[in-house]
């Protein structure tokens, strides 16, 4: 593919999907743009990525009929089954009354540190109604996992097989939506993963999962896979690729500029001059959101990318093995934290 393997010599262009990403995204630098020259090196500091701009721009060789899986006439217009649509009503107001409790918890004022496990200073009121919604989307998402099993052992139809991908890119979708609202209440407790488990903060990249390792995990699962199929996702692994690497490279270009304003501070500067510089230095931690925000787009977009890409029912298999997998690091980080200890004294 061509275009796929040209060189990164622009900024990633991401957006024009079906589902738009779940925030506005945000400029990461307010003086001169990030820019990524013909060696790959940044050269100064902007916007990552825009989200209005073509992320699908190297899977533009693969043919359309790939991208777009055919449906049979008779799956477009038949009706839910019953049984569909019962299920489906039951979610949402199981989902309802999730937001309920949420609300209630946090009018009342029942959000105290024992209940989150939290100790010390007063928790972040956003982070704290992050902590709740994030520990209700992994019971969800527990859920629809094993639903996805049950599905794909049983005779499931095209019809709800589809369903139940649409509700597994949802969740996803409502996942990087609370994580947005919570980076901008503390947007360093995202990025250090304490809301995940061990084992979890071990994988993590900016906040969440790293796309083109996903890919990795996920191909195995899809097989088989026809050749442009095939095409299409190292197409996309390597685009996503590509975005890491500038998202990589904006991040060094903050810390180096972090860590110059603060060491050209004047060590015997006056009072009223040290806080001024301090107060600065967190302005430029706030661009972290950002980052965080371009991160989710990026694995939002990747999610939406292998949709278009599979049939249905790999679709359904790839959904499986990605809550499979992150099932089995929360199980690996239990087993690590319930491991027999031995004694420093012999």
């Amino acid at each position: 593919m061509t275009s796929a393997s040209a060189q990164f010599a622009a900024p990633v262009r991401m957006g024009v999907y079906e589902r738009p990403p779940p925030v506005a995204p945000i400029g990461m630098w307010s003086n001169e743009p990030f820019k990524v020259d013909s060696g790959g090196q940044a050269t100064s500091a902007s916007t990552i990525m825009e989200p209005d701009n073509k992320f699908d721009a190297g899977l533009e060789d693969v043919p359309q009929g790939v991208l777009e899986p055919a449906r049979s006439t008779d799956q477009e217009t038949s009706k839910p089954p019953e049984k569909v649509l019962r299920r489906l009503a039951q979610n949402r107001e199981a989902a309802r009354k999730s937001r309920l409790r949420k609300k209630g918890a946090y009018a009342n004022g029942n959000m105290g540190d024992s209940t989150l496990g939290f100790s010390g200073p007063p928790v972040d009121a956003g982070v704290a109604a992050f902590e709740i919604e994030y520990g209700h989307w992994v019971d969800e998402q527990n859920r629809h996992t094993a639903e996805l099993r049950n599905a794909l052992q049983g005779q499931t139809s095209e019809l709800e097989l589809r369903m139940l991908v649409e509700t597994g890119l949802n969740n996803y979708d409502h996942l990087f939506g609370i994580k947005s609202i919570a980076a901008h209440s503390d947007v360093l407790y995202i990025m250090s993963g304490t809301w995940k488990t061990p084992i979890e903060r071990f994988f993590l990249w900016i906040g969440g999962f790293r796309p083109s390792e996903v890919l990795k995990i996920l191909r195995p699962q899809l097989e088989p896979l026809t050749e442009p199929q095939r095409m299409a996702v190292c197409g996309l692994q390597q685009t996503s690729t590509q975005a890491e690497d500038a998202l990589f490279q904006g991040m060094e270009k903050l810390q180096q500029n972090l860590t110059e304003a603060l060491t050209v501070a004047d060590p015997f500067a006056s009072p009223d001059a040290y806080m001024q510089q301090m107060v600065d230095a967190v302005g430029k931690l706030k661009e972290l959101v950002g980052f965080v925000t371009q991160a989710d787009h990026l694995r939002q977009t990747t999610l939406q990318q292998m949709h278009k890409i599979l049939t249905t029912r790999q679709a359904a298999r790839g959904l499986l093995a990605l809550g499979d997998y992150f099932q089995r690091l929360r199980a690996l980080s239990q087993l690590w934290a319930a491991r027999p200890r031995e004694s420093a004294i012999s």
